[in-house]
């Protein structure tokens, strides 16, 4: 009893866990997290990436991601200063602890929308947050969502599908994540998610109005 007191106690002093949410594309966490961001607003914040591809137009340095050179992150990540990199299409993306820390020194929660091999590095730290899952309720019901966009050609769909089943799969590994929510009904996903979150946007709100 003490020890779940202490732990606790400590938690409240460390300021809300980050959240790291994890699925296939058409699961839906866009959606969700849009939702989420709306109704309770001032509560979370997302943590800017790093990458070494070019922006794009309209994009920002600093608020769209952190744009550096492959040395410059390379020596970052050899440093330990990251808690979670991949490469894809010949460019590198990565989280910071700087800029998870920067969320949190704003006393919000700290979103981190992910893959699984950015789970799996993640759970190499000592960062312990709150590890969601969002999985679609089925391969076909996932194909025809990505269908409906038609913003994909057959090949990139197919690779996204292919993507999606192994990201299914791992996603049931024990202990991989703390809660699962299978995506067939958006509201009751919605209620779900605010479940699981409940105790962080309590303690976020309780922040904001003693400061």
């Amino acid at each position: 009893m003490y020890m779940r007191y202490f732990a606790r106690l400590y938690s409240a002093m460390a300021g809300p866990r980050p959240v790291v949410l994890s699925g296939p594309s058409g699961a839906g966490k866009s959606t969700l997290l849009n939702k989420l961001m709306k109704e309770y607003n001032g509560v979370f914040g997302f943590s800017v990436s790093h990458t070494t591809r070019n922006p794009r137009p309209g994009e920002e340095n600093g608020k769209d991601y952190h744009y550096v050179t492959r040395e410059a992150m390379q020596a970052a990540i050899a440093k330990g200063e990251f808690i979670e990199s991949a490469e894809f299409s010949g460019n590198m993306y990565g989280t910071s602890r700087a800029a998870v820390d920067a969320v949190k020194a704003r006393n919000l929660i700290c979103i981190l929308d992910i893959d699984m091999q950015g789970v799996k590095n993640i759970k190499k730290t000592d960062l312990n947050p709150i590890y969601i899952s969002i999985q679609p309720p089925s391969l076909d019901v996932l194909e025809a969502r990505l269908r409906a966009r038609k913003t994909e050609s057959e090949e990139n769909l197919q690779k996204r599908l292919d993507a999606a089943k192994v990201d299914m799969e791992l996603s049931k590994e024990p202990n991989m994540f703390d809660v699962m929510i299978v995506n067939d009904n958006l509201e009751d996903a919605y209620g779900h998610l605010k479940d699981a979150l409940l105790e962080e946007i309590n303690m976020v709100k309780k922040i904001n109005m003693s400061s």
